[in-house]
C-alpha cells in the first residue's frame, strides 16, 4: 500500500488521475471527500468547517477518520497490496487534526478524545509500503485552489495553507512527533510548483519517479531488515 500526501490545492486529484493512466497494474483509491463536502444530514460538513472552524473541527476530523481508517484496514486484508490510496489517517492527525488544536479549534477534551481513539486505531494499521508527497508553496496551491473554484473552500485563507504546508512537513520531511513505525517509510517527495499537466515533459518525468520508488520499494515491507530513506526533491 503506498499513500499520497500533500497540501489542499497541490494537485493530489489530478496526480492520481494521471497515474492511473501512466502505471499498469497500481489500484487508485481517491480521497472520500464528497463524504463530507456533499450534504451529510442536511449540510456539508466541510463547508461548515471552513465557516465556523472551532463549531465543526471534531466532527469533520472524526468522520474524515472513521472513512480513512475503515478504507485502510479493507486495503491492508486484501491479497494485492499494489495500491495508491489518497490521503490517510496519518495526516489527518499529524496535520488537520494537531492543526486544528494548535489553532484552538479543538478543546483540551476533544483532542485527548481524538488522539486516544486514533493512536488505538494506528496499532491496527499496518505502516505503508511508502508515502508520496506533493510538495507545492503555499502561495501556488492557494492559486490553484482559487481557479478550481469549490464552493466549500470560498474560506480558505493563505494562511490556513501555509499552516497545513508546515504541518505537512514536519510529518514526511522532517518525521517529527510520528508513530515509531512510520519512521522508516520510505518518502517519495516531488515538487509540484510546476504546472505538470499542461507540460508532458514535467508529468513523464513524475510518473517515472514514481515507477522507480514503486519497484524500489518491497511489496511487503520488512523494516526490521531492510531501512529506505528513498527521498527525491525535483
Amino acid at each position: 500500500m503506498y499513500i499520497l500526501e500533500g497540501n489542499i490545492g497541490v494537485g493530489k486529484s489530478t496526480f492520481l488521475n494521471k497515474v492511473k493512466k501512466s502505471i499498469d497494474n497500481l489500484e487508485i483509491l481517491t480521497e472520500p471527500v464528497n463524504n463530507w463536502i456533499n450534504q451529510i444530514f442536511g449540510q456539508s460538513l466541510l463547508e461548515n468547517f471552513y465557516k465556523d472552524t472551532s463549531r465543526w473541527a471534531y466532527t469533520l476530523e472524526n468522520l474524515a477518520m472513521i472513512h480513512r481508517v475503515k478504507d485502510h484496514i479493507e486495503i491492508q486484508n486484501k491479497q494485492s497490496q499494489n495500491i495508491l490510496i489518497e490521503r490517510s489517517i496519518y495526516s489527518g492527525q499529524y496535520c488537520f487534526a494537531q492543526n486544528s488544536f494548535k489553532n484552538g479549534h479543538l478543546t483540551n477534551t476533544e483532542w485527548e478524545i481524538y488522539k486516544t481513539w486514533t493512536n488505538y486505531l494506528l496499532k491496527t494499521c499496518n505502516p505503508p509500503t511508502g508515502f508520496i508527497y506533493l510538495k507545492a508553496t503555499p502561495e501556488i496551491c492557494m492559486q490553484r485552489i482559487r481557479k478550481r473554484n469549490r464552493i466549500s473552500e470560498k474560506k480558505i485563507t493563505l494562511g490556513y495553507i501555509r499552516q497545513i504546508d508546515e504541518w505537512h512537513e514536519r510529518f514526511l520531511t522532517l518525521k517529527e512527533n510520528i508513530a515509531d513505525n512510520l519512521k522508516p517509510v520510505p518518502v517519495l517527495t516531488i515538487n509540484c510548483n510546476q504546472d505538470f499537466i499542461e507540460d508532458e515533459n514535467i508529468l513523464a518525468e513524475h510518473m517515472e519517479k514514481v515507477k522507480k520508488f514503486i519497484k524500489s520499494t518491497p511489496t511487503v515491507p520488512n523494516y526490521a531488515k531492510k531501512i529506505h530513506n528513498f527521498k527525491q526533491n525535483l
